[in-house]
């Protein structure tokens, strides 16, 4: 549980550098654009490599906390349909980044809710549960923070049934095949 914890506090806590430290952010930024950036990636990977491991590692002693019906794993795979497709909206900025603001964080919001959803165990708590948090956290944040710029397409009325399209193939490689691969745990055999 220590390395998911030392993950998810490199991982969180450098994504978490704007929302309590937004001026130390910007003087990084500012000094070195592409050094903050290398830097930011750095203990994001770490944090990323930390997590996986030690989530692999909690989830060979799992801690039982609770289970919910088997049909919310239809309601899960619903949910990653709008996740995924918040999750690429910024980069496609049309109606859906307009109306939601903050899709990403929203697609993350929902991400994480619908693992909760379907995983009861301690570590997926921890893990899935912190970044429901941060997010939220996140999104609130944002009402006092300048927005910056999101590299993306130029905006276009098209750009939103971009965003549907690699939603829907998103969703359907992870269900199908990625959460499997990537995971290593498949969720259609």
């Amino acid at each position: 549980m220590i390395l998911l914890i030392a993950g998810l506090v490199l991982f969180l806590g450098i994504h978490s550098v704007s929302i309590f430290a937004e001026d130390f952010r910007n003087r990084m930024a500012a000094k070195s654009e592409l050094g903050w950036k290398a830097v930011y990636a750095l203990i994001s990977l770490a944090g990323i490599a930390l997590i996986a491991i030690g989530y692999g590692q909690v989830r060979l002693t799992p801690t039982f906390i609770y289970q919910l019906p088997y049909g919310f794993r239809h309601v899960t795979y619903l949910l990653m349909l709008p996740a995924f497709i918040l999750f690429v909206a910024p980069y496609f900025p049309g109606k859906i980044k307009q109306i939601t603001k903050h899709p990403q964080l929203l697609g993350v919001k929902l991400w994480a809710l619908a693992h909760l959803l379907v995983n009861g165990m301690l570590a997926d708590i921890v893990l899935f549960g912190a970044i429901l948090l941060w997010a939220g956290i996140d999104r609130a944040s944002l009402k006092r923070r300048t927005p910056r710029p999101v590299p993306g397409a130029p905006v276009s009325k098209l750009n939103d049934l971009i965003a549907v399209i690699l939603g829907f193939a998103l969703t359907a490689a992870f269900i199908f095949y990625l959460h499997g691969k990537l995971i290593g745990i498949p969720l259609i055999s």
